[in-house]
């Protein structure tokens, strides 16, 4: 079968892969229609996402069809639509018996530290992965792992009813968190450094407080203005970006909390006396989705809670990755989603 492989940094090439024969035990075998571009695909094809490595196939973000199945699997069937929780666990480890898969010490995430879903043909996944969406598109599925990130995210803020929640980088999983804080009771602002983005906040999805990021801090100004004084109960940084977490804290009103659910490899500093130990803040991290998000989030597309249509505003063919894929990497192009059309 044909299948895109991040052969090095910016470097995309197309490859034949064999085809399993047929599914092993607990596996079913899967084709992918749709695959949805993320920061995480960005960022492994300019080289900057540390736990990816080179010849690799990308793709966990995929509405993907169920083709056959194992004589033991029971969660799908063939002919099912699915969205593809990409987190491949062990379901025996201290931490998944826990109750968080998502971060089990041996997780391995499909298309980031193995093979992924941007192929024609039938690959093998493990069925308790696949969570099931008949009445949802292919492109509605494939948004549903990015939108997971986003839900979990909140889940770990826990904001409540009249609490404020700052939303830092209103990228991809930016806008998830915005699409669930919608639906609670709650003030939400969102600030980003990018103007038109912060536009698409407001005409799209309705968030009428945004910040935008000025150089000379006065942002924290802005936001001292509309929150009364009081600053953010919550502050979800979702930037991946060194700088941002490290000053987010003074975001935080006093005994708020702040969420890291984007990603860097950098060192972080902040000051601890005159403001993370003084506000008594608590910093929690969040790390892909948890197994019970999915069905969750598909079920609030299907009745019609969250409208992906807004979401993708640029889509590839297939056999276009190789050629246009690097101008998705372009701010300028402004993309929110990208859409992979594979078979």
């Amino acid at each position: 079968m044909q299948a895109i492989q991040f052969a090095a940094p910016k470097e995309i090439v197309i490859i034949d892969l064999p085809e399993p024969l047929a599914p092993g035990p607990g596996e079913a075998l899967v084709r992918t229609h749709r695959m949805g571009v993320c920061g995480t695909d960005l960022s492994c094809y300019l080289g900057k996402f540390p736990f990816f490595a080179y010849p690799r196939t990308p793709g966990h973000e995929l509405g993907l069809e169920v083709v056959a199945v194992a004589a033991d699997v029971t969660e799908v069937q063939p002919g099912d639509k699915c969205a593809l929780e990409p987190y491949v666990n062990d379901p025996a480890s201290r931490t998944s018996q826990h109750g968080f898969p998502n971060c089990c010490p041996g997780v391995q995430v499909i298309g980031v530290h193995g093979n992924g879903g941007l192929r024609r043909g039938l690959f093998a996944v493990p069925a308790r992965k696949l969570h099931p969406g008949n009445e949802l598109s292919y492109e509605q599925l494939a948004l549903v792992e990015t939108l997971a990130i986003g839900y979990h995210a909140v889940q770990r803020a826990n904001p409540q009813t009249g609490e404020t929640v700052l939303v830092i980088g209103a990228g991809p999983i930016g806008l998830a968190c915005l699409e669930f804080l919608k639906l609670l009771k709650v003030t939400t602002i969102v600030m980003d450094r990018v103007r038109s983005r912060l536009e698409f906040c407001q005409h799209r999805l309705g968030i009428q407080q945004v910040l935008e990021f000025q150089p000379d801090g006065s942002h924290l100004a802005a936001l001292e203005h509309l929150t009364g004084g009081q600053l953010a109960d919550v502050v979800i940084d979702a930037t991946g970006n060194a700088q941002s977490m490290s000053t987010c804290f003074e975001y935080a009103a006093f005994s708020g909390r702040v969420v890291y659910v984007g990603i860097t490899t950098a060192a972080l500093t902040f000051p601890h006396a005159a403001v993370f130990h003084r506000r008594e803040l608590t910093l929690l991290a969040s790390r892909n989705a948890l197994p019970q998000d999915f069905p969750k989030i598909i079920g609030l597309i299907r009745d019609g809670s969250i409208n992906t249509a807004h979401w993708i505003t640029h889509r590839l063919r297939f056999d276009e990755v190789p050629t246009e894929f690097d101008k998705l990497t372009d701010p300028a192009l402004g993309v929110i989603k990208a859409i992979i059309e594979v078979n």
